[in-house]
């Protein structure tokens, strides 16, 4: 299997397929999942001509369990070394939910500063900021997060059952169709990680301010997500994204949940795809 070891000896494992001149389209998943979930955009634009490269998180997937680095900065850390190892140049950087902070992070810290990064995608993400705060009041209260980490203590399959099956991919609200392989890959995803990862990851995505990230991209910036989105809520993610960013564009989906990319993959990829090419 294809790995980079990072200065504190963690094992990043990767995905690097197509043709090495084609240019490349680094994609970022979610908590708790792995490159796995982006199974629908690597083909996708894989068909279309591009070079398409997927990690899986520390801890998370493939990756080492380690026991430290749970936080966006390492997270970053851990995307600069593939990216170098990889010598990607001109990159297009695609995150969803916590992916997307990783990519506001990396993008500000070392993609830019590199002049590696030609634009960013960020899909149902969590900057600038997810936890309820005295600058932050329309955030959520630290009580979610707090129960986030007792359910995952308590029954971590029982808890990522229930996310699967419900608020993610909206499966819970009325007239949804279910899908029971989906949320079975969602499952085993989640499964495959580090329960220490997973609970240390949820401060991660939650409480890491990335309102001065946001600020210093001037690359073009995508920014998507649905107006029905349960775990991630897009005022005060997208809209707020997007009042930031120097350079963006939005689109905001009615009726789309927060895991859109498996669900509406059909109209998400081909948007996708648009910006890169404009």
């Amino acid at each position: 299997m294809p790995f980079v070891t990072t200065d504190d000896g963690t094992d990043i494992y990767f995905k690097d397929w197509g043709p090495r001149d084609a240019q490349p389209i680094m994609f970022h998943h979610g908590w708790p999942l792995s490159s796995d979930d982006w199974d629908a955009q690597m083909l996708y634009f894989l068909g279309k001509g591009y070079r398409v490269i997927a990690s899986d998180r520390r801890g998370h997937g493939r990756s080492s369990q380690t026991s430290i680095g749970h936080d966006m900065d390492h997270y970053a850390s851990d995307v600069n070394a593939v990216v170098e190892h990889l010598d990607l140049r001109n990159a297009v950087h695609i995150g969803h939910s916590t992916g997307g902070g990783q990519v506001a992070r990396y993008v500000a810290k070392y993609g830019e500063p590199q002049g590696r990064v030609a634009k960013a995608v960020l899909v149902s993400s969590v900057p600038p900021l997810m936890v309820q705060t005295d600058t932050n009041p329309e955030g959520t209260p630290i009580s979610v997060f707090d129960g986030f980490r007792e359910a995952l203590a308590a029954n971590r399959a029982e808890f990522f059952q229930a996310v699967a099956s419900g608020p993610f991919y909206g499966f819970n609200r009325e007239g949804a169709q279910l899908s029971e392989p989906v949320v079975a890959n969602w499952w085993r995803q989640g499964m495959t990680g580090s329960a220490l990862a997973h609970y240390e990851g949820i401060k991660a995505f939650s409480e890491t301010d990335q309102t001065e990230d946001l600020k210093a991209i001037s690359v073009p910036v995508l920014v998507l997500q649905g107006d029905d989105d349960q775990v991630v809520p897009f005022k005060d993610a997208a809209i707020k994204q997007h009042e930031l960013l120097p350079n963006s564009e939005i689109k905001i989906y009615e009726g789309y949940p927060h895991g859109m990319l498996t669900t509406h993959a059909d109209v998400i990829n081909p948007d996708i795809l648009a910006f890169i090419q404009g």
